[in-house]
């Protein structure tokens, strides 16, 4: 099992930006693709970015060209870095990961989640 820890969310005014950190730890399994997830009130959870373990990005298109997903393999830590926010980007922020688990395969572990609130 992996544990994830978000940090970096908050208020901030539309145009603004933010960074969210995700940092995993995990002793039993391997660390593969990770990716950040939102949730807005009313809505189901959207996949938003992901990055595998070698760096290959994938972006939904709502956040492409303001949000930037980036890696850190040796700390096992993911980075979005969210500029140019609107209203529309409030929600709260989960981290992913598919982490290998020996004689059970690829397993989804999430975060507890951070606020994002775009507001002026």
């Amino acid at each position: 099992q992996v544990q994830l820890v978000e940090s970096g969310g908050g208020l901030v005014q539309p145009g603004g930006s933010l960074r969210l950190t995700c940092a995993g730890s995990s002793s039993i399994g391997d660390i593969g693709t990770m990716g950040w997830y939102r949730q807005a009130p009313g809505k189901e959870r959207e996949l938003i970015a992901e990055i595998t373990r070698d760096g290959g990005e994938g972006y939904v298109d709502p956040v492409k060209g303001r949000f930037t997903i980036s890696r850190d393999n040796s700390a096992n830590t993911i980075y979005l870095q969210m500029n140019s926010l609107k209203p529309d980007d409030t929600a709260v922020y989960y981290c992913n990961a598919l982490v290998w688990v020996t004689l059970r395969g690829w397993k989804d572990n999430w975060g507890q989640g951070t606020q994002v609130t775009v507001s002026s």
